[in-house]
Order: C-alpha cells, then structure tokens, then sequence
C-alpha cells in the first residue's frame, strides 16, 4: 500500500506544473485526499482538500483560480495542475488520503492524521 507523488521541478514565475499521485493497494476513488506543501522554514500547510463524502473540492485562497485538483480513477491517481506559478509557491508538495475522514480544514495548524501520505515533491519557481 503507498502513495507515489511525481512531478515536481524547476520552473521559472508564471509557468505551469503538474503534480500527480498514484495509489496502489487502495482506492483514491473512495479516499478524502489534500494536498499540503511546505515552503522552508514554514510550517506546512493543507492548501487543497476534496472531499469524498461531500464530493466537494475546497482551496485555500492563496491557490485559488491558479491551481486545480482533478482525479482519473481509472488510474487510480489525482492530479495537482498548477498554472501562473509565483516564486512563494517554492515548496515540498505532498498529497494525503484516507478513507475513513472528511476535510480537516485549510491553511497551517490542520489535522495531517491521514492513513496515506506520498514522499513529496519539490516545486522551485524562480522569479
């Protein structure tokens, strides 16, 4: 059972990236997941969160109208599209899942006790 982020690079201010994470020994289909980064020197921070109860995704402000979640079940992976990239986006970026829980919120000081966590990837948006 693991979660597989790739994705992550270098890329320079306005440009775009796209995250994914594969499931295998689970289903994301059936799984609340949020996706948190980390910034150096910052606590981390859940920045988007789909609901599987509510079939509701939630994205704190600073992403919004930039970054977009999306899942392809088939594939049993989602995705982290991220357009018109700032250099405060420099981050490790991480997606967690787990079945059994809804949304715990967005922003830093968030519940992260989630049954599935990726390996994290790095973000670097120069200016």
């Amino acid at each position: 059972v693991q979660l597989q982020a790739s994705g992550g690079g270098l890329v320079q201010a306005g440009g775009s990236l796209r995250l994914s994470c594969a499931a295998s020994g689970f289903s994301l289909a059936s799984s609340t997941i949020t996706w948190f980064r980390q910034a150096p020197g910052k606590e981390r921070e859940a920045i988007i969160c789909y609901s599987v109860r509510s079939e509701s995704t939630y994205y704190t402000d600073s992403v919004k109208g930039r970054f977009t979640f999306f899942r392809d079940s088939a594939k049993n992976t989602v995705y982290l599209q991220m357009n018109s990239l700032k250099p405060e986006d420099t981050a490790v970026y991480f997606c967690a899942a787990d079945p059994k829980r809804s949304c715990g919120g967005l922003g830093v000081k968030v519940s992260m006790l989630y049954d599935y966590w990726g390996q994290g990837a790095q973000v670097t948006v120069s200016s």
